[in-house]
């Protein structure tokens, strides 16, 4: 038991070590950083049971397994510790770090503005429907996350 605490001990160590790492990086290279304002909390929700109505007392598959695992790789990532170590490294050094609305942000199309579920076919590419830009998908949505932060920092300077 206790080779494993110091094991766990050690991986929160090195995960800790690399967010304050990325996030002083981030504040030395810029004076402002934009993120998608996600709520963790409820993406690594458990999910609800499904009733079966053709037999009282029991239940159909809800896809628990696999969440499971997806919550599992949400909480490893730790992006709500690392938001939060960026956020005071940002303010310790005077950058600025804007969250913004996630909706939409991997369907707008970066050269027209269209939005819409079809212009991301997949996981990884982006086809806007209406003008035809083409572009990995998280390109897409940083760009959009980028734009919207810039728009809400100087909404706030104004």
């Amino acid at each position: 038991m206790e080779k494993v605490a110091r094991l766990h001990g050690k991986i929160r160590r090195q995960r800790l070590e690399h967010a304050h790492k990325t996030a002083l990086d981030l504040v030395r290279q810029h004076d402002f950083v934009a993120h998608e304002d996600l709520k963790i909390r409820n993406m690594s929700r458990a999910p609800a049971p499904k009733p079966d109505p053709g037999k009282p007392g029991s239940f159909l598959a809800n896809g628990a397994a696999s969440k499971a695992g997806l919550n599992r790789s949400i909480a490893d990532a730790g992006w709500g510790v690392f938001l939060t170590i960026l956020h005071a490294k940002a303010e310790g050094a005077g950058r600025e770090v804007i969250a913004v609305d996630p909706r939409n942000t991997s369907r707008r199309c970066p050269e027209c503005g269209h939005t819409a579920k079809e212009n991301r076919p997949t996981q990884e590419k982006f086809r806007c429907r209406e003008c035809g830009h083409t572009a990995h998908a998280d390109t897409v949505g940083a760009l959009n996350v980028l734009r919207a932060g810039l728009v809400r920092r100087d909404a706030n300077t104004a």
